[in-house]
C-alpha cells in the first residue's frame, strides 16, 4: 500500500488550522513564524515560497527576509538578534544551505532554543535523546505521522535508517527508538548493509543516492520510507528503487508526494506548539 504524504499533510493541516482558531480565540494573535533566506537558490526559494503560503493556509503570520549572497552575515546576526527579542515572533528558521562564506553554526546558534521550529538546536536534539521533546525535526516528525497513518504498531519492531546526518538520521533514529523500536543506524561506512537493511521491518532511506535501496536489500512485507529527494534526467526519484520495491514491500512512501509534504506541515505544527509555549511562559 502506498503511504500518501499528501493525503496524511492535509488532515494534519485541516486539524491545525482548528487549533489555530482556537489559540488566536484564546490570545488574540496569531501564531508567527519568521523566515530568512540568503542567495538565490531556486529550490530554497520555493521551499520558502511554500512555507508562507502554509502559514496563510493554517491561519498564521509570517515573515520573510532575503538578502542577497554578499550581504554582510552581521546583518542578518542583527535581524536573527532583532527576532530572537521579539515577543510577537514565535519561531525563526534559517533556510539551508547557506551560501559559501556564511558560518552556518553561529547563526542558527542566534536562534533561542524557544524559537527553533527546526529542532536542530543542540537543546532541543538532547531533549529529544531524552525521549522529553518540546520541538522535533520536522521531516522526522512527519515520517512519525506517515507510519502512524498505517495503523501499525511500532513497539518491538527492528528499525533501519539509512543515513545519520543531524537533521534527518539522527533524530527519525531517537524517535523510533522513543517508539519502542530496535534501532540501526547504517551509513557509508556500514559493513554488510545490505544484510542488516534485509532485517528490517520498517526501513527509512535518507542518503541523498537516487535508487540505492534496491529490491534485495528489502524484507518481503517491510515499511518502507523514502526521505531522498534526488532530481535524475529532470526527475525527481527517492533513494529507493520504488519500482522495483513496492510490490515487495507492504506499504511505501512515492516520490514526489511522500515524506515531502510532512515536512512543512510539521514545521507549522511546531510553530503553533513554539507559540503556545511561549504564552505558558508569560503567564508563569
Amino acid at each position: 500500500m502506498l503511504i500518501y504524504g499528501k493525503e496524511v499533510s492535509a488532515n494534519t493541516r485541516a486539524a491545525l488550522a482548528e487549533d489555530v482558531k482556537g489559540f488566536v480565540g484564546k490570545y488574540g494573535r496569531k501564531p508567527c513564524l519568521a523566515v530568512i533566506i540568503v542567495g538565490e537558490d531556486p529550490a530554497s526559494q520555493t521551499y520558502v515560497r511554500n512555507k508562507i503560503k502554509g502559514c496563510a493556509e493554517v491561519g498564521m503570520a509570517s515573515l520573510s527576509y532575503e538578502y542577497g549572497a554578499d550581504t554582510p552575515q552581521s546583518e542578518i546576526a542583527a535581524k536573527l538578534k532583532e527576532l530572537a527579542a521579539d515577543p510577537c515572533v514565535d519561531g525563526i528558521l534559517v533556510q539551508l544551505p547557506l551560501p559559501a562564506g556564511f558560518d552556518e553554526k553561529y547563526l542558527l546558534s542566534l536562534i533561542p532554543d524557544a524559537k527553533d521550529v527546526d529542532g536542530f538546536s543542540p537543546t532541543n536534539m538532547g531533549l529529544l535523546a531524552m525521549n522529553a521533546p518540546r520541538t522535533i525535526s520536522c521531516t522526522p516528525f512527519g515520517v512519525m505521522k506517515l507510519l502512524a497513518s498505517t495503523g501499525q504498531p511500532l513497539a518491538g519492531k527492528r528499525a533501519v535508517v539509512i543515513g545519520r546526518s543531524n537533521t534527518v538520521g539522527k533524530p527519525m533514529a531517537m524517535l523510533l527508538l522513543n517508539a519502542d523500536c530496535t534501532v540501526t543506524v547504517c551509513h557509508s561506512k556500514t559493513e554488510n548493509l545490505a544484510a542488516i537493511a534485509r532485517e528490517a521491518d520498517i526501513l527509512v532511506a535518507a542518503i541523498g543516492k537516487p535508487k540505492f535501496v534496491t529490491a534485495d536489500m528489502v524484507k518481503e512485507g517491510a515499511t518502507v520510507i523514502d526521505v531522498g529527494i534526488n532530481r535524475v534526467d529532470g526527475k525527481l526519484v527517492g533513494d529507493v528503487d520504488f519500482e522495483n520495491v513496492k510490490d515487495k514491500a507492504a506499504y511505501i512512501t512515492p516520490v514526489p508526494g511522500g515524506v515531502g509534504p510532512m515536512t512543512i506541515t510539521m514545521l507549522l505544527c511546531n510553530t503553533l506548539q513554539a507559540a503556545e509555549n511561549a504564552e505558558e511562559s508569560a503567564k508563569a
